[in-house]
């Protein structure tokens, strides 16, 4: 019989390895706490029944109602939590304090008769076989858990008729760890078999619940990339997964796509005929023919000639590394429709108006892109002119990197790295005023929240430039952005990057961007001497910055200086 429950005892083992394994930091907190309860309980029912001294069999005994008393009330705020029913802090600590007090009650058994009015071991044939005479707060524990179930019961009940955004196929996994344990243990004692398979139940609850998380890392997925794209308010967002099972959608797309309002969670769309025009359609040119742009017509309700026109992309959901399913994004394109709509009317004699209208408008961008870069400066105390010094030096610096031939830059690729320049702070817009407007030195603290503003920039930039053609200098702007802080040695921020991994724009931006720190004044410090800056960048090569850009710098040193005396007249 002992091995039975070693057997129990190491697959809960296994569970929880595999559990650790799959865990994300959204995972429910009662699913851990589940997952580490039946491990202790199973532990518990091997040494009861491999003591051969009743005292320690009756020790055992305590610890594996640890399982008992609070797995049921774990279970139930589980559900309840993944059936998004709020319940209050309070009642769940009246319901935990219940669980305990039965818990004490049991701690009792070999003191007093009320859980127990006897317990003893004996050994039938190489089988220790347990004798237990039950008293009447046992009644009360049963009770407790019919209690529990039924609660779990009509949570689960009322979720599947009346919460859409609550899978059905999560409700259905759900209702199985509670009826395992349940019923396992009133089966128990029904047919009273000297083999107590509660154990056995236990980790047949844990399989569902691995099921439960691998399902629910598909859903976060989703979630966390929705909550995402909510903030920008006007790009539509739907996730399904390979078997075309809805996942979730933002507002706007459910604006766009009205049918989204009914459709429920986990709810196969391939066969509806909501669906088979648009979403249907966008998923099988996907796959089928590596489509992965398409645009969709909304037709204006008034019967006049305000149709909206939106650009679908379709693309694989992620979850890590791994695919998962389908997200489809929908942003509004009608301005830029229309336009290309006038383009094809246009004859030849009207192209050249057309390139300049072009012009005008990219014109614009880069007006606009440098006016949030300036919009943003203002709003931090210690970098007045920043992005104006910091985008001279980067110029200063590709000038003599363009002399000097080794590296073979394009044209382009230089005019791209110096238009970029200005954009590098401009994920300080998502820092909050309290600490970007800080006058003197970050806290620890202050600085882990600063040192996002890279990451940010990155998100920003891509958002501006992802209606952009010029995909080159999209992602130039964004490698600026993203690992300006990064270090040669890899002790940079934010992604860790060292030697060659940093793109080469981002380590030119680097020098400008220390340099313009060491001899600007700041609120925290005083502006330093052009030799005291140079043998700190000089000391930085192979360390802080890239050694081979070294000897430009050294090559742009006498302009740099030139250029920051002349700010000081």
């Amino acid at each position: 019989m002992q091995y039975f429950y070693l057997v129990m005892f190491l697959f809960a083992l296994v569970m929880l390895a595999l559990y650790v394994i799959q865990w994300q930091r959204r995972f429910d907190f009662n699913i851990t706490v589940i997952f580490i309860l039946i491990g202790i309980t199973n532990l518990a029912y091997y040494y009861m029944y491999q003591e051969s001294n009743p005292e320690s069999a009756m020790l055992a005994n305590k610890f594996a109602y640890i399982g008992g008393c609070f797995l049921p009330w774990a279970i139930a705020k589980c559900i309840a939590n993944l059936c998004k029913i709020h319940i209050s802090n309070v009642l769940s600590g009246i319901f935990f304090v219940i669980s305990a007090a039965m818990y004490a009650c049991i701690m009792t058994i070999g003191e007093g008769t009320l859980y127990y009015e006897s317990f003893s071991m004996e050994k039938v044939g190489e089988v220790w076989v347990a004798h237990k005479v039950y008293g009447p707060l046992h009644k009360v524990y049963y009770f407790l858990l019919i209690g529990y179930f039924l609660a779990s019961l009509v949570a689960i009940i009322y979720s599947y008729f009346r919460k859409n955004e609550v899978s059905r196929v999560l409700l259905y996994l759900l209702f199985m760890p509670q009826a395992f344990t349940t019923m396992g243990y009133l089966l128990q004692k029904i047919l009273k078999t000297e083999v107590d398979f509660l154990p056995l139940f236990y980790v047949l609850a844990e399989i569902v619940y691995l099921i439960i998380v691998r399902r629910l890392a598909l859903y976060e997925v989703s979630d966390m990339v929705i909550e995402s794209m909510v903030e920008s308010g006007d790009t539509g967002f739907i996730t399904f997964d390979f078997n075309y099972r809805y996942l979730g959608s933002n507002d706007t797309a459910k604006n766009i796509i009205p049918a989204l309002l009914k459709q429920r969670v986990d709810k196969d769309i391939s066969g509806e005929p909501e669906f088979k025009k648009n979403v249907v359609h966008w998923i099988d040119s996907f796959e089928k023919e590596g489509l992965s742009k398409n645009l969709y017509r909304v037709k204006d309700e008034t019967g006049g000639d305000n149709d909206k026109i939106y650009s679908v992309n379709v693309n694989y959901l992620y979850d890590g590394k791994k695919r998962r399913g389908y997200q489809i994004f929908l942003a509004d394109d009608t301005q830029n429709q229309k336009y290309i709509k006038l383009i094809d009317q246009y004859n030849s004699e009207l192209e050249e108006e057309i390139a300049q209208k072009t012009e005008r408008i990219v014109l614009m961008h880069d007006n606009l892109v440098m006016s949030m870069a300036t919009m943003v400066e203002s709003r931090d105390n210690s970098t007045g002119g920043h992005i104006k010094r910091t985008s001279t030096g980067v110029r200063l610096l590709i000038d003599e990197i363009k002399k000097g031939g080794k590296l073979q830059l394009s044209e382009e690729f230089c005019k791209d790295v110096i238009k970029a320049a200005p954009m590098h702070d401009l994920g300080k817009i998502a820092v909050d005023d309290r600490i970007l407007r800080k006058p003197g030195r970050f806290e620890p603290e202050e600085f882990e929240e600063m040192k996002k503003h890279a990451a940010e920039g990155a998100k920003v930039i891509h958002e501006i430039l992802k209606g952009t053609d010029d995909k080159e200098f999209q992602k130039i702007a964004e490698n600026v952005a993203h690992y300006h802080h990064e270090r040669w040695d890899g002790s940079g921020y934010p992604e860790g990057l060292k030697g060659e991994e940093i793109p080469l724009e981002a380590r030119i931006m680097a020098i400008a961007d220390v340099y313009d720190a060491l001899v600007s004044k700041r609120v925290y410090k005083d502006s330093m001497s052009f030799e005291q800056a140079d043998s700190i960048i000089m000391d930085g090569m192979g360390k802080h910055f890239d050694e081979g850009l070294k000897e430009y710098y050294i090559k742009a040193r006498p302009k740099l200086e030139e250029y920051y005396s002349s700010l000081e007249v």
